[in-house]
């Protein structure tokens, strides 16, 4: 017999092991217990905001004071410190701690080194709180790192007072910081020479009381060769004060004031050197453009030059004077055409030659053919109302129509024919304020108008006229 299943009846206990229910029973239970320990844990702590020199961070806490608080984020603190709320003052949540922290100074002054904690910025408030005095005089030397927990460094120099006696000029009492004679008048801004006598040497220590001497040479400044020199000397005349330098005076060179004059105390020598050059200045003169007409060369072809220009040289012979190199004076010795311009001479043609030209009517004799620009109008654009007296009627007096065209009399002679090809033959018989030069109006009757645009070569047909321009330009300037 086949086994048949076997069925749970619900008033049955499931069929499973009972020690391992109770096991996965207990699991979930002890995973409960500890996250609700944890919460319980976390729900007491207190926030705390924590600011220090300006960089605040969030803490969570069980302890009840700023101080306590402050020694578990490990902050030493130092008795220049300033903590707000004070130490003493119990935590609520979202307390607001801000920790003040001092700086370390080095103050170096009259041979020892003072360290100290501060809270101020400026020197005069760090020395007063040291309670060190500084004198108008002393030297204060402040030395500040980039980091503001790196020690401030104060170095104080302390000013002794000294007197300056000059012949013929009261005492100067002065207070100074150097170290030697030599510095002490160089940073109160005393000049000295080498000829001047200093008495103690300028190398000698400064003490407390130290009298300074200075016997005063007689000053000379020389200006020679684009150098200012400053000297001290003893010399009586100004030649015998450029002798001892090496200055001599050479050609037209002077000096001023005279090599004889008497030395006078601040006296200033000015050596001028002098010289003479020659300049040749060339010229150019254009040369002039000549046209001449050839009867031998067809009218209209390439015109031919007969002789190239050359310019001519007109030159002056100047002479210039220059004092320490600077220009002076110049003027013209002598001038004259060194060379005359030779004219360029350009070949027009005139003869005139007829030519034939086959169109749609039949052939055409010509004698010029000429590149132009074309337009068209008729009666109704020609800029008159029909009201107008002159209302279609043209330059010459005709009756405007087909076969009439208007051009610059300056370049085809009214009364004469044209031919256009694409349009046929037409009589000069108008003009118009824009017809100028190379440019062709087409004329038509009211009813056949025809828009032009464009370049047209135009033929000027015989009888050839009297006068012609032989050598106006051929091309306007939009058919190039």
């Amino acid at each position: 017999m086949t086994a048949q299943p076997k069925t749970w009846e619900p008033d049955q206990p499931f069929p499973t092991n009972r020690g391992r229910v109770l096991g996965l029973l207990a699991a979930p239970v002890f995973v409960t217990l500890t996250v609700l320990l944890i919460i319980g844990y976390q729900s007491t702590l207190t926030r705390v905001s924590l600011t220090v020199d300006g960089e605040t961070q969030t803490l969570r806490t069980h302890q009840t004071t700023v101080e306590a608080v402050l020694r578990e984020a490990g902050l030493a603190l130092y008795p220049e410190d300033v903590v707000i709320p004070a130490l003493s003052e119990q935590l609520t949540p979202g307390t607001n701690v801000t920790v003040y922290r001092s700086r370390p100074v080095l103050v170096q002054v009259d041979g020892r080194t003072i360290e100290a904690r501060t809270r101020s910025t400026t020197t005069d408030e760090v020395l007063a709180e040291l309670g060190l005095q500084v004198n108008a005089h002393d030297e204060v030397q402040r030395l500040d790192s980039l980091s503001d927990k790196s020690p401030i460094q104060i170095h104080i120099k302390r000013a002794v007072p000294v007197t300056v006696q000059e012949a013929g000029s009261p005492p100067l009492h002065l207070y100074t910081t150097a170290g030697t004679i030599g510095e002490a008048l160089y940073e109160a801004g005393i000049i000295l020479y080498l000829a001047d006598n200093v008495r103690p040497a300028m190398s000698s220590a400064v003490k407390p009381g130290t009298r300074i001497a200075i016997e005063r040479s007689v000053p000379v400044t020389i200006q020679v060769d684009g150098r200012t020199l400053r000297m001290r000397t003893h010399r009586y005349t100004v030649g015998d004060v450029l002798a001892d330098l090496g200055v001599s005076l050479q050609g037209m060179d002077y000096a001023q004031p005279a090599m004889n004059a008497p030395m006078g105390d601040g006296q200033e020598i000015r050596v001028v050197r002098v010289r003479e050059e020659i300049e040749i200045q060339q010229e150019p003169i254009p040369f002039q453009t000549q046209w001449a007409p050839d009867p031998e060369l067809a009218l209209d072809s390439p015109q031919r030059v007969g002789q190239e220009g050359r310019p001519g040289v007109f030159e002056r012979r100047i002479r210039v004077r220059y004092e320490d190199n600077a220009e002076v004076d110049r003027w013209v010795e002598a001038e004259w055409m060194a060379q005359a311009p030779q004219p360029k001479i350009v070949n027009y043609g005139t003869k005139v030659v007829l030519r034939t030209l086959d169109t749609p009517t039949g052939q055409v004799q010509y004698w010029r053919k000429v590149r132009m620009f074309a337009t068209s109008y008729n009666a109704a654009s020609a800029g008159k109302s029909p009201d107008h007296p002159r209302y279609g009627i043209t330059r010459l007096g005709w009756q405007m129509r087909f076969g009439i065209v208007a051009v610059d009399p300056g370049v085809i002679s009214l009364g004469s024919k044209v031919y256009v090809p694409g349009y046929g033959i037409g009589d000069a018989a108008d003009t118009g304020g824009a017809i100028r030069g190379l440019r062709i109006d087409l004329g038509y009757d009211d009813d056949n108008l025809v828009s032009w645009y464009r370049c047209v070569d135009v033929y000027l047909l015989a009888p050839v006229p009297e006068n012609i321009d032989y050598v106006s330009a051929l091309y306007h300037p939009r058919c190039q």
